[in-house]
């Protein structure tokens, strides 16, 4: 068994950092400390808690050029990129700053009662099992809620993010946030089932694959602790005849290729009306072969490598498979190591792997369609249920059929997208629960009945 974890630059190979994994006496002084931080914490005022935030906001920001380039040269992002995700955590930061206190205020219900309400406790420790695709942003989309709702945290990152990890436990430690309320843990995936095992954490949010959903599910039910799964997606993008495509063209060239294509609510299976088929394709391809490849530190890089050669291995064995039953490269299909060229495939069909299984990286799968209904009937074949994104002039009978898509998110005129003042999650094999937002909030307290009588 490996005792290190070793970090490595996936556009140029350079290793970067090595970490110890930390003993299970280590891990277990961990836990008791976030239990012992937990008794202090969940006492402190809401007003205190959100003075945290303010200086956690300005410490991140103060940071934001070293954070930015941690996340590129661990995981291949275009600096760009990376520099938007800090400042989305500073947004995120900031709505909960401005919106925490509302949302944790006892909701007053009456009855027969001379007083009846529900209050909202924190539960504990709570485990965090993130991935490597915006190694701050997920981290953040938990941990600012959930600590601000009186929780503390542990999070069990991805280990070729492990610098990342390390620099999320050091910025709340900098903000003067208490010793144990925001901890990493250096460790693998084998000693998750053991933190779950354990009576001081009290619950688990994961984002990551199906795979890994199923088997931290299986884990929390056998423990009877809470569960928050943001598992994978496989969404539609829906072109309809009258859709704008000289307005809206960027947009979902950006919902299929940002981060490389390394995103679970990307544009993944584009379903076009055949009246502007020939037109789709031809802005379409246009616009992806205009991505400039290189050097993701270089500030006018727009796309960059993948985050570990064998991901890139993983996309083109997809579509090897893919082609093998039909489908047509119009563009693409080379790989050079972490590096996948951007690829546009036609005439895909629902027994594909591209269309069918999650791919994630920047390949885009194309299906023709004879009409809107049609368009929708494609879209909804799918085991996933992340989002849905459709394109089109007419926002209002396109809004009428929001109904028809199951998925945690539509989108009309607009990729899907994260937003702190939304709720996020899916359905189906995406997942269930809620982050962001007030229900994001909520995702790990004990919503407490109150009822008082004389």
């Amino acid at each position: 068994m490996a005792e290190t974890i070793k970090t490595y630059n996936p556009y140029n190979g350079n290793q970067l950092e090595t970490y110890k994994l930390e003993s299970k006496d280590t891990l277990n002084e961990k836990l008791e400390l976030a239990d012992r931080t937990f008794k202090s914490w969940k006492n402190y005022e809401i007003e205190e808690r959100i003075e945290l935030l303010k200086v956690l906001a300005n410490v991140t920001f103060e940071n934001k050029s070293n954070l930015s380039q941690l996340i590129t040269s661990e995981m291949g992002k275009p600096v760009k990129e990376s520099v938007a995700e800090i400042e989305k955590c500073i947004l995120l930061i900031d709505f909960y700053i401005k919106n925490a206190d509302q949302f944790l205020q006892d909701d007053i219900i009456k009855t027969e009662a001379v007083e009846s309400f529900i209050s909202y406790d924190p539960l504990g420790c709570i485990l965090a099992i993130m991935p490597w695709n915006y190694p701050f942003w997920q981290v953040f989309r938990f941990a600012i809620p959930t600590l601000t709702a009186g929780n503390v945290g542990l999070l069990k990152h991805a280990s070729n993010v492990t610098g990342c990890a390390v620099a999320i436990e050091k910025l709340f430690i900098d903000a003067g946030f208490p010793k144990g309320c925001f901890q990493t843990l250096v460790t693998d995936h084998d000693t998750v089932e053991d933190l779950l095992k354990n009576d001081i954490v009290k619950a688990v949010s994961l984002t990551g694959s199906e795979k890994a959903g199923r088997k931290i599910a299986e884990l929390a039910g056998k423990n009877l602790k809470t569960s928050l799964l943001e598992l994978g997606g496989n969404n539609a993008c829906i072109i309809l005849n009258d859709a704008d495509l000289d307005e809206h063209i960027d947009t979902i060239v950006k919902a299929r290729m940002q981060n490389s294509g390394q995103s679970c609510i990307a544009a993944k299976r584009f379903i076009v009306e055949e009246t502007i088929y020939d037109e789709f394709i031809e802005k379409f391809t246009s616009k992806v072969k205009d991505l400039e490849y290189g050097d993701p530190t270089h500030t006018d890089t727009t796309i960059s490598c993948m985050a570990r050669e064998d991901l890139a291995e993983e996309l083109e064995e997809q579509v090897k498979k893919s082609i093998a039953l039909g489908a047509n490269v119009l563009l693409g299909n080379k790989r050079d190591g972490a590096y996948y060229q951007p690829t546009i495939l036609t005439d895909v069909t629902a027994e594909m792997p591209v269309f069918k299984e999650e791919t994630f990286g920047p390949m885009a799968a194309v299906i023709k369609v004879k009409n809107e209904d049609e368009a929708y009937k494609v879209a909804s074949n799918s085991k996933f249920g992340l989002g849905t994104m459709v394109f089109t002039s007419d926002y209002e009978a396109a809004s009428k059929r929001i109904s028809e898509i199951e998925d945690g998110a539509f989108f009309i005129n607009e990729m899907v997208k994260s937003d702190p003042r939304l709720p996020f999650g899916g359905t189906k094999i995406s997942g269930y629960g809620r982050e962001l937002s007030k229900e994001g909030m909520l995702a790990f307290v004990n919503k407490k009945t109150i009822y008082i009588n004389k």
